[in-house]
Order: C-alpha cells, then sequence, then structure tokens
C-alpha cells in the first residue's frame, strides 16, 4: 500500500486519533529552545514538540487527500469554524507585535496553534456515534492509564521524583508534612488534578447514559481508581471543580428528567468510599494551614494589574508574563514569591489585552453553549455524554481561577472536549431533521 493510500484509509485516521487524545495524559514529548530560567517563573519554557505534533501533521494530510479525492461539490461537506476561537487564536498571534520577549510568545502562539487544530479536526471529522464512542473510549483508557500511574507512584517513590524522559513523571513534596503530591506523567499535581476532575465529570456523565453495561463498568472503574489518583494529587481546585461538576450533573438531570436518586446515591457512596480512609489528610489540605501559599498569589495578581492598568489593548504580549514583571515588581515586591500570576483570566489579560480575555470567554461560553443544546436534545445516548463534557468544562472554568494552565495537556484537552462538543451536536441535530413527521405525532 502507497502512503498516500494508507493515511486516506479510515483505520490509519483512527490510530492518529488514537494517538492525539492518548498523548494528552502521555505527554510524549520534548521541548525545543529550552529556556530554564523562563520555565522557573513559570513562562511556557520551549517549542512544544510531541507525538501530537507528528500525529496531528499526518491527519491533516490525510484529511487533503481526502478532500482532493472528492470530485463535486455536493460530496465536499461545510466546514465547522469556531469564530471566537479563531479571534483569540488571531489576537494571541497579534500580542506578539508587543512582546518584549518575541520568541517566548512565538513558543505560546505555535502551541495554541496546534490545540486550535486538535479542535478543527475533531469538530468537522468525528461524524458518527462510532466516531464519537471511539473518542469517549479512548479518554477514559488514558484517564485510566494516568490514574494507575499516579495511584501506583504513590507507593513506588521519593517526594520530589522527576524522570525527565521523553515521557515524564513528576511527584513533589506537600510542604513540611512528609506527604508528597503525585503529578504522574501529565506534568506537575495541579495540572494532573485539572485533568482528572474533567475526565471524572465524563465518566459520572456515562453513567447517566443509555451505552450499555461495557461502558458503564469503565466508567465506574474510572470513577473510582481516578478519584483516588485525583486525592493523591492534593489539588484543593481540582477537588473543588470535581464536585461543582458532579452537583450540577446530578442537579441538571433531577431538574430536567426526573431521574431517581439510584446514581446520584451510587456517586456519593463511590465519593465516600474514597473520603473515609483519607479523611484526615483531605481536612488538612482544605482546612489547615497551606504555609501562605494563596497569600502568595496576591502580589501576583496586583502586578496583573498593573501590567493591565498599562497595556490594555495588546497586553504584554503572549508568555510574556514573567519577563514582564520585573519593571513592575517594585521595592514592595522585594521578598515576595515572583511566578506567573495564579489565574488564567488575569493572564490572558495582561499577555494579550482585553480582546484575547473576551475572545477566550467567548469560546469557553459557546462550548458550554453547544453541549447543553445537545443535551436539550434529548438523545439517549449522546445528549448525557455531552451533559457530562459540560459539567466537566464548567468545573474547569472555576478552576481557571486560582491557576494558569499555559502547558499542553490541559489546552489540548479542553479544545478536544469543545470539538467533540461541537461534532455531538451537529450529529444530534442531524437524527433530529431526519425524524419523520409523523413519528413524533
Amino acid at each position: 500500500m502507497s502512503p498516500f493510500l494508507a493515511l486516506a484509509s479510515s483505520s490509519f485516521q483512527k490510530f492518529l486519533l488514537a494517538v492525539v487524545i492518548l498523548d494528552i495524559p502521555i505527554e510524549f514529548g520534548t521541548y525545543l529552545f529550552y529556556r530554564p530560567l523562563d520555565a522557573a517563573r513559570g513562562a511556557l519554557k520551549g517549542l512544544s514538540i510531541s507525538a501530537t505534533t507528528l500525529a496531528l501533521a499526518a491527519l491533516y494530510t490525510s484529511w487533503l487527500i481526502r478532500a482532493l479525492a472528492k470530485r463535486t461539490r455536493r460530496e465536499r461537506l461545510s466546514l465547522h469554524v469556531n469564530l471566537p476561537l479563531v479571534a483569540y487564536l488571531a489576537v494571541t498571534a497579534l500580542s506578539v507585535l508587543v512582546a518584549g520577549d518575541q520568541t517566548l510568545s512565538l513558543f505560546e502562539v505555535y502551541l495554541l496553534l496546534e490545540a486550535c487544530l486538535i479542535y478543527f479536526y475533531v469538530a468537522n471529522n468525528v461524524r458518527t456515534r462510532q466516531d464519537i464512542l471511539f473518542v469517549v473510549s479512548l479518554l477514559l483508557g488514558g484517564c485510566l492509564f494516568e490514574s494507575l500511574v499516579i495511584n501506583v507512584m504513590r507507593f513506588t517513590v521519593t517526594a520530589s521524583t522527576t524522570w525527565d524522559f521523553p515521557i515524564h513523571i513528576i511527584a513533589e513534596n506537600l510542604g513540611d508534612s512528609g506527604r508528597m503530591r503525585i503529578g504522574g506523567t501529565i506534568g506537575v499535581p495541579n495540572v494532573a488534578g485539572a485533568y482528572l476532575s474533567v475526565m471524572l465529570a465524563l465518566a459520572a456523565g456515562i453513567l447517566f447514559g443509555n451505552l450499555g453495561k461495557t461502558y458503564k463498568w469503565l466508567a465506574s472503574v474510572v470513577l473510582g481508581l481516578g478519584g483516588v489518583a485525583l486525592i493523591f494529587t492534593f489539588s484543593r481546585g481540582a477537588w473543588i471543580a470535581l464536585i461543582l461538576a458532579i452537583i450540577v450533573l446530578c442537579f441538571v438531570h433531577w431538574r430536567q428528567r426526573g431521574i431517581s436518586l439510584k446514581r446520584p446515591v451510587a456517586i456519593f457512596a463511590v465519593v465516600t468510599l474514597m473520603y473515609l480512609p483519607l479523611h484526615g489528610v483531605i481536612s488538612e489540605r482544605l482546612f489547615g494551614s497551606d504555609k501562605g501559599s494563596a497569600e502568595a498569589r496576591i502580589p501576583l495578581n496586583k502586578l496583573a494589574f498593573r501590567m493591565i492598568a498599562d497595556n490594555p489593548v495588546l497586553g504584554v504580549g503572549a508568555n510574556n508574563f514573567t519577563s514582564a514583571m520585573d519593571q513592575y515588581a517594585t521595592s514592595e515586591f522585594r521578598h515576595e514569591w515572583l511566578w506567573a500570576v495564579h489565574n488564567k483570566y488575569l493572564l490572558i489579560l495582561a499577555e494579550t489585552g482585553i480582546g484575547g480575555l473576551l475572545a477566550y470567554l467567548a469560546f469557553l461560553l459557546t462550548t458550554l453553549r453547544k453541549g447543553w443544546q445537545c443535551w436539550k436534545l434529548g438523545d439517549s445516548v449522546l445528549s448525557p455524554l455531552a451533559l457530562g463534557l459540560v459539567a466537566g468544562v464548567a468545573g474547569h472554568m472555576v478552576h481557571q481561577g486560582v491557576d494558569l494552565f499555559r502547558d499542553r495537556p490541559l489546552q489540548q484537552l479542553l479544545l478536544l472536549v469543545a470539538g467533540l462538543l461541537a461534532a455531538m451536536y451537529r450529529i444530534c441535530a442531524a437524527d433530529r431533521r431526519r425524524v419523520p413527521v409523523s413519528s413524533t405525532v
């Protein structure tokens, strides 16, 4: 088989898409032009080259080959374009012009472009229910893998363990308590926690759908192992994000569909079983002293507001918060911890200006709207999946208020989920239009 025929085959396309999805938790890749000093202050540390990079190049080549093979306009389906996402990418790219360190900015633009390519591929090429279930299966499989890695690491590695190869593993000290925070292969513990919170919301959503016993058993296993792994990240923001997502999920199902209490009770039972053996460390993390961790973020917010006041239109340049903050850090910050601001919205506003923040918020709201529309269509399979993803994204939006999430995994996961919701809505809406009028009477 010639290389072009191989690229055009559906089985090879599925393999490449699987690489993209599984690479989110596995993180197989490296950084070119590595900038350790900037990385130590919270900047994106280099040009990310990964398995996803290679798979996307092959996927888009395959897409082009298939498009050229379609001879008539009728065969060419219209493309889905997310205007807020395009606007956000454009504003981010435009901010390079005002950046003090344009190389750092280009790292950010490149990574965002790669994530956008994931969105547009999924939104336009996931066309059937089988495709949706294929993607969902891989998302659950990746979460199961990451959960197993974190749980195994909890009992096999020491604090401050870092394995810095094409696949990374990370464990950190939790203050002076002697405990560890586990990041697994996906990154630092807060990133791992955010990833798990979104994926566990999806798994919970599956329990409310009609996907069959296999998917429900897989979702239950993911909830159990992933819930324990989430605890071991000791990410308070991720814990809160998941709790909010589960509350949204159960409330909407109860309010809109009048479900029985069996599934919410089952989810509550799983959460209780995970909490009881670890209630001491969980309570200490939530309500005990954090050694000034939360207070240390307040000066970073002040720095962000100073940058925003001086650069409201285009910001200081994408990925340039850390390089610009020295000129705003006056003597009162001499003894403060200087890092990138731990608030995704303030970070975007400071680096890309008001246009960037508005475009990003519009993208998030559009994503929630697509998912909600899919839920309202009442599909027995796809609607509960959509609601689970909407709940996960909503929880993550809250979490973004206390962290920056500029690295690859969360950017790509968020845009993959957004693209999947767009595809799910298109499929549900098309099925609704094909239902004969007589069958609805």
